[in-house]
């Protein structure tokens, strides 16, 4: 229903910022993580969940997409309401709990307050190989976007499986991150298919 809200940063502390959208004040919950994004801007832009519940209608407010995206992905969990996946989030850098999550580190979730082994197993459960890449990962990917964009192109047109083709240059790319042209890059592709 939202996206977005931006506009004045009213008032902001650890758990909640209040922002002045055309004159009215929306209270946006927020992680730690969030809150060390906000900084001390004037003018601040939170993309946002909406929740209702029978009893409130509360906006959860992330400094960028790929929380908001965990978030999302952490609420789907059986057992994980908002309250608790914003408690990850503070807890935890976005970093983290990916790394957490696709490694099965059931200890590092259950350090979390209100976490016990059996949300954190679950968790691990439900959100393993679904998550995408970390931030880090998805950094070094973007500088490759273009490159990459075209190797698959070219791929597909050539008739192989979209899905297989992309996971084959993820694979190049990693094994090898120096600068090349698309022609080496589909070349080094075509012995991990």
């Amino acid at each position: 229903m939202y996206e977005y809200i931006e506009g004045k940063l009213v008032e902001k502390n650890p758990t909640y910022a209040v922002i002045d959208c055309g004159g009215v004040g929306y209270v946006l919950n927020i992680s730690l993580n969030t809150y060390s994004k906000i900084g001390s801007a004037e003018k601040c832009k939170l993309y946002v969940h909406f929740v209702v519940r029978e009893d409130a209608q509360l906006l959860f407010g992330f400094g960028d997409i790929a929380e908001r995206e965990l978030f999302r992905q952490l609420i789907s969990v059986n057992g994980v309401g908002a309250a608790t996946a914003r408690m990850i989030l503070s807890s935890l850098s976005p970093n983290d709990i990916h790394s957490a999550i696709n490694s099965g580190d059931v200890p590092t979730l259950k350090a979390v307050k209100g976490i016990g082994e059996k949300t954190a197993q679950r968790i691990i459960l439900d959100l393993s190989g679904k998550l995408g890449k970390s931030s880090s990962e998805k950094n070094f990917l973007t500088t490759h976007n273009k490159l990459k964009e075209d190797a698959l192109g070219a791929l597909v047109a050539l008739g192989f499986a979209r899905g297989a083709a992309e996971k084959a240059i993820d694979k190049s790319i990693q094994s090898n991150p120096a600068d090349r042209s698309v022609e080496e890059l589909i070349k080094d592709t075509l012995k991990n298919l």
